[in-house]
């Protein structure tokens, strides 16, 4: 689908109906990994056991859409971090885990705005709970590494509200926010990566690539893949 680029590294889809107007929105539902933060944990957490590559092709496959079963993969990545140790996840923590340039003006910018701001993530709570924190994040939802005393058991806690936040559990986590704000789902904004962002970002107003997979830079209908995210103020107003 073409695109037409709006300012440096930042495209517009043709024929794109969504409003640009900030006022239009009253959410904007975030990925974490790799869209708010600099690194995917799963890949990371990898390290400690001395299998990143094998762990980190099969998040590539994953975010690219050539996996699409995205809950069989994630189990297949968290089995191989049995045994990682809570303070090898705060060494990710606290060594590697960084905002992505821009996020925070960004997301400051919407609050100031009015807007109420989730993060909804495949990712791992040990990371997103802290995220959140910094952020100032309204709502959150993500996946429990299951520990047995201070030790990874590979598997992950079932929650309330089901097993694994794959690209269906974002959209319908997604829509439950707006449901719970008593706004329709035309006046949220989803920002996101991979391809199971897509689900969210599809049933919202206005999607947002961020340095994104091809496969969600063709289908999203703002694309960065240059500079910080706070460059989408740019258009955003």
């Amino acid at each position: 689908m073409t695109a037409t680029e709006v300012a440096p590294g930042l495209l517009l889809r043709a024929g794109a109906q969504s409003s640009l107007a900030l006022a239009d929105y009253r959410l904007a539902a975030f990925d974490m990994d790799s869209t708010l933060i600099n690194i995917e944990c799963v890949d990371e957490i990898a390290a400690a056991v001395g299998r990143k590559a094998e762990v980190a092709a099969i998040t590539e496959a994953a975010m690219r859409g050539e996996i699409t079963d995205y809950k069989a993969s994630l189990r297949q990545r968290v089995a191989l971090l049995k045994g990682v140790n809570r303070a090898d996840l705060q060494r990710v923590l606290d060594e590697r885990l960084q905002l992505n340039p821009g996020v925070a003006s960004f997301v400051a910018a919407l609050q100031k705005a009015g807007l109420r701001t989730l993060l909804v993530s495949g990712g791992f709570t040990f990371f997103s709970n802290v995220v959140r924190g910094r952020l100032k994040l309204d709502f959150a939802r993500a996946n429990v590494l299951e520990m047995d005393g201070e030790q990874l058991t590979g598997r992950m806690v079932d929650q309330p509200w089901g097993d694994i936040v794959d690209g269906e559990q974002k959209r319908r986590t997604v829509l439950d926010v707006c449901d719970l704000m008593g706004i329709a789902p035309s006046q949220a904004i989803a920002v996101g990566d991979g391809a199971n962002d897509l689900p969210m970002m599809e049933a919202v107003g206005l999607s947002v690539a961020f340095h994104a997979k091809p496969a969600v830079r063709e289908r999203a209908v703002l694309s960065l893949t240059e500079g910080g995210m706070d460059r989408l103020l740019a258009v955003l107003k």
